[in-house]
């Protein structure tokens, strides 16, 4: 069977089979993933994988309510989990975009709704034939970047976006020999 030549352990294989690139209109998903994108800023992504459920129990299910009350002693708490990234930025970036990520749905409805605005509600199907031949950002995301940042959000640099971009369905990034590609 034909994967993308990143997905190679028993890690990231089950992630590529069943999640990456696959549309994602659950706004609570789309938090997760805005979180542990730029959790992963500046480490590999099979490290937030090995720690994602650790990270689902810290941050209660990703749910951004609950995410936005965390207070300073809850967030101090955080960087002894052993479980996370343990990096204050990273844990306050992530209050702070749970705080942003409730305010764009107060505004559009959903983050869903805004976040698949930019690529006009479908995912836009790139054929790369290899890795060489997928962007690390687009205009797309420098658009998405520069909006988020303007709304408030931190670690969500253009990189960041087009990881979360790929990840949520947004973009079709499966190598066109990938099974994947004509799935997704």
């Amino acid at each position: 069977m034909n994967r993308c030549s990143w997905a190679t352990n028993d890690l990231n294989i089950p992630y590529h089979d069943t999640e990456w690139g696959v549309p994602l209109h659950d706004d609570r998903g789309l938090f997760e993933f805005l979180i542990l994108e730029g959790a992963q800023a500046g480490l590999s992504w099979d490290t937030i994988l090995r720690k994602r459920e650790n990270y689902r129990a810290a941050f209660d299910n990703f749910n951004p309510e609950k995410v936005a009350r965390y207070t300073d002693a809850e967030c101090s708490e955080l960087l002894l989990n052993e479980g996370i990234i343990r990096n204050r930025l990273k844990v306050a970036s992530a209050v702070g975009n749970a705080k942003a990520f409730l305010k764009v749905q107060d505004e559009f409805g959903s983050f869903d709704c805004y976040i698949w605005a930019f690529v006009g509600g479908k995912p836009i199907v790139n054929r790369p034939e290899g890795l060489g031949d997928v962007p690390a950002k687009t205009d797309i995301s420098d658009a998405i970047s520069k909006d988020l940042k303007k709304r408030g959000f931190n670690f969500v640099g253009s990189t960041i976006m087009y990881a979360f971009m790929q990840a949520t369905g947004m973009v079709n990034d499966h190598l066109v020999t990938c099974f994947r590609f004509e799935q997704v």
